[in-house]
């Protein structure tokens, strides 16, 4: 079975775990499709963005874009990690936000942040490890606060990452997660044009434990994986009318039945799926054009 098979096979069945249990968090992987997609590998083998101005082409799950920024590798209040992935690109509303972000937490007295995948050049499906961030309006953010000096680039490539949950993922590990990585998610969740933030159910748990009722709550959302770094997500920018953004977010804090769903068996030990897959996803219309574009 190759890749996009096993994508799709996971996707579906993910979908068809929530529903009727945690629907308002399918609406993460729902998004209109128009058209076959390319491999995600030719996506990859962009090495630079479409000229021209940017673009944003679906959602996030699905999608791709034009005219895109890069995020330089270093930068006042960050370091850019695993460059050789070329993953640095986004929207330029997600480039200031970045360099904006970065400033406002070192104006916090936090540490430089190690700053992971944003998107590719063109935007579109990654080879490994995401089935978002694929038109440029989602950042992985490390959640590594130790105190670090700028290193080269060749260094930033195999720095490793730390899980802040406990094993069983029911909280944080306590020996590890301070105030300051509270304090630098509620940032991440204040600032305007964040739609969500994503973090291990265990992070969200121990988080409603702190500040149950916050309304910054509201925007951190529990997802799988997770564990050693936020995924933080803007909404679409204005203007863009082929920008396609899921459900808004329930009400509330979020501290509720649907964060309780993660600890259950159904969440943690999930049936295989029985059949073959179906057929790849598929791109919005605009997309294949852009990978014949110089």
């Amino acid at each position: 079975m190759d890749r996009t098979h096993r994508r799709c096979k996971n996707l579906r069945f993910l979908l068809g775990s929530l529903r009727g249990k945690a629907p308002h968090l399918a609406f993460l992987l729902l998004f209109p499709v128009t058209t076959q997609a390319q491999p995600a590998s030719a996506w990859a083998a962009a090495s630079t963005p479409t000229p021209g101005p940017a673009r944003v082409i679906g959602g996030t799950g699905l999608g791709c874009m034009a005219g895109a920024a890069m995020l330089p590798p270093e930068g006042p209040g960050y370091q850019v990690v695993r460059l050789s992935r070329n993953r640095n690109w986004g929207q330029p509303e997600l480039i200031r936000f970045m360099q904006d972000f970065a400033a406002r937490s070192r104006g916090l007295g936090l540490p430089d942040l190690w700053i992971g995948d944003l998107s590719q050049p063109r935007g579109g499906p990654m080879p490994n490890a995401h089935l978002s961030h694929q038109v440029g309006l989602d950042a992985d953010v490390w959640l590594d606060l130790s105190r670090k000096p700028v290193m080269s680039r060749a260094a930033r490539e195999n720095i490793p990452e730390t899980s802040l949950v406990l094993p069983d993922q029911s909280e944080v590990d306590p020996a590890l997660f301070t105030p300051d990585h509270a304090r630098l998610i509620r940032l991440a969740a204040e600032q305007p044009g964040v739609d969500r933030v994503l973090v291990n159910h265990g992070i969200k748990r121990s988080l409603c434990q702190m500040f149950g009722g916050a309304p910054w709550l509201h925007r951190v959302r529990p997802w799988r994986g997770h564990d050693s770094h936020m995924h933080i997500r803007l909404r679409c920018p204005a203007g863009q009318a082929d920008c396609r953004e899921g459900p808004p977010i329930p009400a509330g804090d979020g501290c509720d039945a649907s964060l309780a769903w993660w600890m259950s068996d159904e969440a943690r030990h999930p049936p295989p799926r029985i059949g073959p897959p179906g057929p790849p996803p598929r791109l919005p219309a605009a997309c294949p054009a852009l990978l014949r574009l110089p």
